[in-house]
C-alpha cells in the first residue's frame, strides 16, 4: 500500500525521534566510559525528555548519577529501571558503580522492591532449566571478556589472544552440546519461563557456533521472535553472521572485520549501506555510526560504498 503524505511524514518523524534518543544515549554512554559523569548525567536527562522506556538505559543512568554523587537522582533512575523491566538483582548488588548508595537508607528498600518483583515473576519459572542455562552463561561470557581485553592489551596476533582463543573454542564446543540438547527438547524457551539472561544464553551460544548449527536453528529463532521468546535485535546479529558465512552481504552491519595489514577494524560487506539505519531501527538497534565507534570506525556510507568491492574481495580470501 502506498504511504500517504501524512503517514510518510509520521514515519520519518518517528524514525528521527527514535534515532535522536539512541544517539543521545550513546553520547551519555561515551561520557561514562571516559569517566565524565557530569556530562553523562546531563545527556541522560536530555535523552529521557525524548523517551522513557528502556530499563537498561535508566539503570546505566543511575550508575552515572551515583558516581557523580547525585544519590537522589540515582535512586530515581534505578526505580524507573525496575519499573521498566530491569531485573538483574545479582548485578545490582555487585555493581561497584553503586557502592556509594549502599549506606543510604533507600538502598535496602530498592533491593527489597526488586526482589519482590523477581519472586513474583519467577514463581512459574522452570528453575532447574534456568539454573542450567545461567551456568552456561557464566561459562560463556567471562572467557570472551578476557579475550577482548587481551586483544586490546597485547594485540590481535599475540600469544595471549591465541591461547585464550583456544580455551574459548573448547568451551564453545561443550556449551553448544548443552544448548542444542535444550533447544531440541524444549524449543526456544522464552524469558517468561527461564528469565531474560537464561533466555539470552540460547542466542549467545548459537551465535558462536558453526554455520550448520546456525542454519539449523535460524528458523526456530525467527519463530521465537514472533512470539517474544527471542529478541529481534539478537536475531539480526545471527542473520548477519549467517549471511556472511554463506558468501552474502550482511543486512544490519553488526559484523566487524580486522585488517592485519593496517591494524584496523572495518564493517564487513554490507547490503544497501544507505538504508542500514532504517533496517537497524526496525529491529531495535541503534545507529550504525554509534555502534562502530567502539572499534574506532568512522561510518561514512558514501565512502564505504567505494570500498565495498575491495572489502568483498578481502572477505572471499578469508
Amino acid at each position: 500500500m502506498r504511504l500517504s503524505f501524512t503517514t510518510l511524514l509520521l514515519f520519518i518523524c518517528t524514525f528521527t525521534f527514535g534515532q535522536n534518543y539512541k544517539s543521545t544515549i550513546a553520547e551519555a554512554s561515551a561520557f561514562y566510559d571516559n569517566k565524565q559523569y557530569k556530562e553523562s548525567v546531563e545527556k541522560y536527562k536530555e535523552a529521557f525528555k525524548i523517551e522513557q522506556k528502556s530499563g537498561s538505559d535508566f539503570y546505566n543512568a543511575g550508575c552515572s548519577a551515583a558516581l557523580l554523587g547525585e544519590n537522589k537522582l540515582a535512586f530515581t533512575w534505578l526505580h524507573l529501571a525496575i519499573k521498566n523491566g530491569w531485573s538483574n538483582i545479582t548485578h545490582l548488588k555487585k555493581d561497584t558503580d553503586l557502592t556509594s548508595l549502599h549506606t543510604d537508607k533507600n538502598w535496602n528498600k530498592l533491593v527489597s522492591e526488586l526482589q519482590s518483583i523477581i519472586d513474583k515473576k519467577e514463581a512459574n519459572y522452570d528453575k532447574p532449566l534456568q539454573a542450567k542455562l545461567l551456568a552456561i552463561f557464566e561459562d560463556d561470557q567471562p572467557i570472551r571478556q578476557q579475550y577482548i581485553s587481551a586483544q586490546k592489551e597485547f594485540g590481535y596476533q599475540s600469544k595471549q589472544v591465541d591461547s585464550l582463543g583456544k580455551i574459548m573454542i573448547y568451551k564453545d564446543s561443550i556449551n553448544l552440546i548443552k544448548v542444542t540438547e535444550i533447544l531440541d527438547k524444549y524449543g526456544w524457551v522464552g524469558p517468561d519461563k527461564v528469565g531474560g539472561q537464561a533466555n539470552q544464553t540460547l542466542f549467545l551460544v548459537i551465535q558462536h557456533s558453526d554455520l550448520k548449527k546456525q542454519q539449523k536453528y535460524l528458523s526456530m529463532m525467527r519463530d521465537a521472535v514472533k512470539i517474544n521468546n527471542a529478541s529481534g535485535s539478537s536475531l539480526a546479529l545471527l542473520e548477519d553472521r549467517i549471511a556472511l558465512r554463506e558468501g552474502k552481504r550482511q543486512i544490519y552491519g553488526s559484523q566487524i572485520g580486522y585488517d592485519n595489514v593496517t591494524n584496523s577494524n572495518y564493517v564487513l560487506p554490507l547490503e544497501d549501506p544507505d538504508n542500514v539505519d532504517k533496517r537497524r531501527a526496525d529491529v531495535g538497534l541503534g545507529l550504525l555510526a554509534d555502534y562502530v565507534k567502539r572499534w574506532n570506525i568512522i561510518w561514512n556510507a558514501k565512502e564505504y560504498k567505494k570500498q565495498l568491492p575491495e572489502l568483498e574481495e578481502k572477505q572471499k580470501k578469508n
